[in-house]
């Protein structure tokens, strides 16, 4: 029933923002670079955040972090041949590449993609650039759900038809890494642990990842997903393929993940609405939990929906704009469970976030915003206060 009620809830969220919307396409750095006629492309994006917890009765440091900085780079070598890529620094001290692929283009509606890509699934992922979003932090449902920033290497086919508004990715990839002698995944964290990003990747098998956008209205974009696969192990390395015990230890340590998701966005004149839900189905957890001593569920899920409205909008002499937003979101890492793991309740939460953007220009923005995180495992509430700088060109 908990796992309906996510599922329901997100859903409804979603129909509510889709009777009121109508769309258009929307677009990312990378997208930007690919459409762009130069032969060198550069580009990047920062994230510098003030993190204030607030709590009654006790003393609580702040954070500063400059919390990624990312240089973007595009080069083509003809009209059919691109390659993008997005190297990014996080808390000044860790350094990841998050896109790095080649594209070439078959025909307008099909284009070859190989290298490390990121997921389409739920807005941030793809759409991960801070002034982009509203609030400091990126939401919670594309941290433990989805989670962003959610890529791994692989190979596909995307592509554009104009006629009927709609734009597609299809992807065969490498999976989460779910044990390599200790275990990746948990009720905690969900999947996110799991993600290889491109690191010295393990491979067992194959996954599979799609989306369709439809942005045929004015002013909305519509996004269908889904993945589709299983994690992968080390411990099939070596194996004798008759060792049926060594093959059945190898298969306790894999879980199979089936998730979909669901997105909109809707702009209206200076009205902005979001939403998102996601679900996903986990197979082989009992096993996988007993063999790695861990909690993971066997299903999770989550859902938001935000409302903002830019006040300068339409007011010629502002050429910035000034965006009060409310997001709400809820999600659970532990939605269901397998009879022989305990339920944990403090993995079902949910975030109000209430702020604040002042966009001084195209991509450069100072936030503010006011936090409450509650979960059902505990009667009382966290607050957050937060600031940030955000930057993208």
């Amino acid at each position: 029933m908990k796992a309906q009620r996510i599922v329901l809830n997100g859903l409804l969220s979603l129909f509510i923002f889709t009777t009121l919307a109508q769309g258009q396409e929307f677009s990312n750095t990378a997208s930007r670079m690919i459409q762009d006629e130069d032969r060198l492309t550069i580009g990047g994006y920062a994230q510098i955040d003030y993190n204030q917890p607030i709590s009654n009765g006790a003393y609580n440091s702040g954070n500063l972090d400059v919390h990624r900085m990312v240089l973007m780079f595009g080069y083509k070598f003809n009209q059919k041949v691109q390659f993008i890529s997005e190297v990014e620094f996080e808390h000044v001290k860790e350094v990841y590449v998050e896109q790095a692929f080649l594209q070439y283009e078959i025909a307008p509606w099909l284009k070859f993609r190989g290298g490390l890509m990121l997921i389409p699934m739920g807005i941030i992922n793809e759409y991960h650039e801070p002034s982009t979003f509203n609030g400091v932090e990126r939401p919670n449902v594309d941290k433990y759900i989805v989670p962003t920033t959610w890529r791994e290497i692989g190979a596909g086919f995307t592509g554009v038809f104009p006629t009927a508004a709609l734009s597609y990715q299809l992807y065969v990839v490498n999976g989460f890494k779910g044990y390599d002698g200790e275990a990746y995944l948990s009720g905690a964290n969900g999947f996110r642990k799991g993600r290889q990003k491109g690191a010295e990747s393990v491979m067992s098998s194959p996954n599979l990842t799609f989306k369709v956008n439809y942005f045929g209205v004015s002013g909305l974009q519509l996004g269908l997903s889904a993945y589709m696969g299983n994690t992968q192990s080390t411990l099939y390395n070596g194996v004798d393929k008759t060792d049926m015990e060594s093959v059945a230890q190898a298969d306790s340590s894999v879980v199979g993940l089936s998730m979909i998701g669901m997105d909109v966005r809707y702009n209206l004149g200076g009205l902005h609405l979001r939403g998102q839900v996601n679900y996903g189905w986990v197979s082989n957890s009992g096993s996988y939990n007993k063999f790695a001593g861990s909690d993971l569920g066997s299903s999770l899920g989550g859902w938001y929906g935000e409302v903002s409205y830019d006040l300068f909008h339409g007011v010629e002499r502002f050429e910035s704009g000034l965006i009060p937003f409310v997001r709400f979101e809820q999600y659970n890492t532990h939605a269901s469970v397998e009879p022989a793991t305990s339920l944990n309740p403090s993995y079902n939460r949910s975030d109000l976030t209430i702020g604040l953007g002042w966009r001084m220009a195209r991509g450069a923005m100072l936030k503010a915003d006011y936090q409450v995180f509650d979960n059902k495992g505990t009667s009382e509430s966290r607050q957050q206060f937060n600031m940030g700088v955000a930057l993208w060109f």
